[in-house]
């Protein structure tokens, strides 16, 4: 299993790129690089140049909102500047963001991904080979390549394609086109093995090979007051998460439907503080580790260890750094 970390969700570029540089100070195997307020791939590039070992994702790339070609460039920019230390790792997002954030297409967003990975492949494939580019998909066609905008072959192979899935159909998707499978932090162990696990054995017929990482949330805190500030910020994750749609059937799974339906209703109306107090302690417990940094190691191993190849901490709050360090360090030993 390797460790890895994220960067901030509201970091720029150069902040993002000093995060790869301390995350490798300290040992990490990997940093993945959110895309939120920023471009995922300058952060990337910055990081790439100023690294030497730790491996680098982009976690996600925001897939609908670019086409295959486009993005087929970044990754393959990226995957250079790396010496091969790049995991492209990418997804859908949701529908309300792609249709009126980036005014792209939507429908049908598992097969649309499956199309969107074997266009991307093509094209690497055409610039591997020098083959004419023939792509013909259901919503991607790409057959134009000349040797003047092609780069030609990447001299440390094309990245590895890491696909984010929470649904069953998006997983099955990632099990038969990409090489590891992007976990949400809103996954259980038992939807991981009864539901995820599942979903990426029908899409493929082994999983030597492929990656499975995932962000576990984690409660750490010196004291009482920094342990219940810890878990209160955990709450509103989750319950920020379990309102979006398409993260329901991990709470259906375990029964608790009725509270997606009643956290996507508070959602419409911003009311943070009261969706978080509807998280109770079951549900706390069922998504989240808590404890000394031993034992947040010791139960996100106890939970994944046999399952997840690449693991990282998920605080989202105002955590204390060396706690973070010495979960971690323990992860790395263990």
């Amino acid at each position: 299993m390797h460790v890895d970390t994220t960067g901030s969700f509201t970091a720029t570029p150069l902040e993002t790129e000093q995060v790869a540089v301390e995350a490798e100070k300290q040992g990490y195997d990997g940093v993945s690089v959110p895309e939120t307020a920023h471009d995922a791939f300058i952060a990337l590039g910055l990081a790439a140049r100023a690294t030497s070992r730790i491996r680098l994702q982009s976690g996600i790339a925001v897939a609908f909102a670019r086409n295959p070609m486009t993005l087929a460039y970044q990754a393959n920019d990226v995957a250079q500047l790396a010496e091969g230390r790049f995991d492209l790792g990418i997804g859908s997002q949701v529908k309300p963001h792609i249709e009126r954030r980036f005014d792209m297409p939507w429908s049908r967003p598992a097969a649309r991904m499956e199309d969107f990975v074997r266009a991307v492949r093509a094209i690497w494939s055409a610039w591997e080979t020098g083959e004419r580019l023939r792509y013909e998909g259901e919503f991607y066609s790409h057959s134009l390549m000349t040797e003047f905008f092609s780069p030609g072959p990447n001299p440390h192979g094309n990245p590895p394609i890491m696909l984010a899935a929470v649904g069953e159909r998006m997983t099955e998707v990632a099990g038969r086109v990409s090489d590891g499978l992007l976990a949400h932090s809103l996954t259980t162990p038992s939807y991981m093995n009864e539901v995820t696990i599942p979903a990426l054995k029908r899409g493929r017929d082994s999983l030597d090979g492929f990656q499975v990482c995932l962000p576990v949330f984690a409660v750490l805190g010196a004291d009482g007051s920094a342990r219940a500030a810890a878990e209160q910020g955990v709450r509103r994750q989750i319950a920020f998460y379990s309102s979006t749609p398409p993260y329901r059937p991990v709470l259906e799974h375990h029964g608790w439907g009725e509270l997606a339906d009643t956290l996507n209703k508070l959602s419409r109306q911003q009311a943070w503080d009261e969706m978080a107090g509807l998280i109770t302690d079951d549900v706390l417990d069922a998504f989240a580790v808590a404890g000394t940094p031993d034992e947040v190691a010791d139960g996100m191993l106890a939970r994944y260890g046999d399952v997840v190849d690449r693991i990282s901490l998920y605080t989202p709050y105002d955590a204390d750094p060396q706690l973070v360090l010495d979960t971690t360090t323990r992860l790395r030993a263990a």
